[in-house]
């Protein structure tokens, strides 16, 4: 017996039904939100996933859009409000709201196919997979997506967290859904019937990805393989004054050369242990030529050095993270790959002079191979800010040898919101995926180094300057989720859109049958 989630679409709901499922929709939005970092209450996501899916229960198509528009756009609201510290002073309100629409009509989308699904044997597997289905199409199109906000990156305090070492964000994300669908569909349940075969069959979604992902634990190994490197991280500061950061790059580059003075004087005092490698956060200078004054304050820690910045080449510039060696000086780069839409790439440019402060600027030069940089004798991967939402960057990295991972970023323009931590739990996600330490390195914080099974063992305040040094493990093995690639959620793609197709012809079989 499966429990019914949707009738046939038509079915007409009580007249005032909607005033408790709309503002229950809405509310279940605010619980997702209050499940992400900086927010600890990971146990949020699959309630507010279990409400959804009770508010879907018996209606129409239509119906369920509504309801999924409104759960999605109170949730990115909420989780991406950090934009009005970046915008709002100049630009006002648009932009967020704007963003926050366009990311909740995914959802609204998958929500208008969930009744299609939700009369299917096994229910809760096939709503899963379609809120999959909307965070993966959200996180490529248009202009490369936008992937902030998926289930996964809110459970890097919970136990799910280790079903990411098997299937990376995707099964992260599902197994919170299904858990959710899963809730839902037993409380259903308990309103029709008390038969003990019934709640053991609707009881394994909610079971499964729980025992699942105690299981995955142990495959999470933390041990060096090939030596440990220790590591220091240099946080120099920046100015909380949003996209008036534009003008504020010598400062930037001030901060960092001072402070990396500081943590040479304190290496010399014998203050804080010498490190093999330091690491500067993203957009800190710009790269012109020689630079004289990077070259001493290189020298003068004496060990090589990775500063990010604007690097000028033919075409324009390249958001660039460079190897820096205390005798030789420039080396190697990795250039961003991932650009930022409407901000280092401009798509509809005079749409975007409406609500972007960027439409008028060239765009950057993106990268076009993998970010892994050797440096301290070890083979290092870059993701530079941005691109650590997306799962291929730092997965081309792994599989490009790269034994630990770094992450350099400018979460300056965000403020003081909520963006810098949600970057931080997707590092720590990212940490679990590929068996692999992190290093965060951000202009203003939070910069911090993670342990491969997601811990975090050191981190820096917000806004503030200072440095930090831990010794991390290499690592050579790869995850399970390494080895799948892309054909996990490919493999959650195609179920979906077959449970739809199912849900299609289970309807025109029923409307054939009625009408004979």
């Amino acid at each position: 017996m499966t429990a019914r989630t949707t009738p046939p679409s038509g079915t007409p709901a009580p007249r005032r039904d909607w005033l408790l499922r709309v503002p229950a929709a809405i509310g279940a939005g605010v619980l997702l939100y209050f499940s992400f970092p900086p927010h600890q209450f990971w146990w949020l996501a699959p309630i507010a996933v279990a409400i959804f899916g009770l508010v879907l229960h018996e209606r129409s198509k239509r119906a369920a859009a509504g309801y999924s528009l409104l759960f999605a756009l109170s949730f990115f609201l909420l989780h991406l409000l950090w934009l009005q510290d970046f915008l709002g002073r100049d630009l006002g309100p648009w932009p967020w709201l704007g963003l926050s629409l366009v990311m909740a009509l995914y959802l609204t989308a998958a929500g208008a196919l969930m009744p299609l699904v939700a009369r299917l044997p096994g229910a809760p597997v096939w709503l899963a997979l379609l809120f999959v289905l909307s965070e993966a199409v959200r996180g490529r199109f248009p202009y490369g997506g936008f992937p902030w906000g998926k289930l996964a990156f809110g459970q890097v305090e919970g136990p799910l967290l280790g079903l990411a070492a098997l299937g990376g964000v995707p099964l992260v994300s599902f197994a919170v859904a299904l858990l959710g669908f899963g809730l839902s569909a037993l409380v259903l349940l308990a309103r029709t019937t008390v038969l003990a075969r019934c709640w053991v069959g609707l009881a394994i979604p909610v079971v499964l990805p729980v025992v699942a992902a105690l299981a995955a634990w142990p495959l999470v190994g933390v041990d060096a393989q090939t030596g440990t490197r220790t590591i220091a991280v240099v946080q120099g500061n920046a100015p909380d004054v949003g996209i008036r950061l534009l003008g504020e790059l010598p400062t930037i580059r001030r901060n960092h050369l001072q402070t990396s003075r500081e943590l040479a004087a304190a290496i010399r005092a014998g203050t804080s242990p010498k490190p093999d490698l330091v690491v500067w956060p993203e957009s800190t200078t710009g790269f012109n030529g020689p630079d004289p004054a990077i070259d001493a304050a290189v020298a003068e820690l004496g060990v090589p050095t990775l500063i990010g910045g604007l690097y000028r080449v033919p075409g324009g510039q390249e958001n660039a993270y460079v190897t820096w060696d205390p005798v030789t000086g420039q080396g190697p780069r990795y250039a961003k790959q991932q650009l930022v839409p409407f901000s280092e790439f401009m798509p509809l440019r005079e749409v975007a002079r409406l609500f972007s402060p960027f439409a008028d600027s060239a765009d950057l030069v993106a990268g076009t191979r993998p970010g892994v940089l050797t440096a301290a004798g070890a083979p290092l991967g870059v993701a530079i800010c941005y691109e650590v939402a997306y799962d291929y960057v730092l997965r081309e990295d792994v599989d490009n040898g790269a034994q630990l991972l770094i992450v350099p970023t400018n979460n300056a323009w965000f403020g003081r919101g909520d963006m810098t931590y949600q970057q931080l739990a997707m590092a720590r996600l990212r940490a679990v995926e590929h068996g692999r330490a992190v290093v965060v390195a951000a202009t203003s914080g939070v910069s911090a180094t993670i342990r491969p099974d997601g811990t975090v063992t050191q981190s820096l305040t917000m806004y503030t300057p200072g440095t930090l040094t831990e010794t991390l493990p290499l690592r050579t093995s790869t995850t399970i989720a390494d080895r799948l690639g892309k054909w996990t959620e490919i493999g959650m793609i195609v179920l979906a859109l077959l449970a739809v197709a199912a849900g299609i012809r289970r309807g025109v079989r029923e409307r054939r049958a009625a009408q004979d």
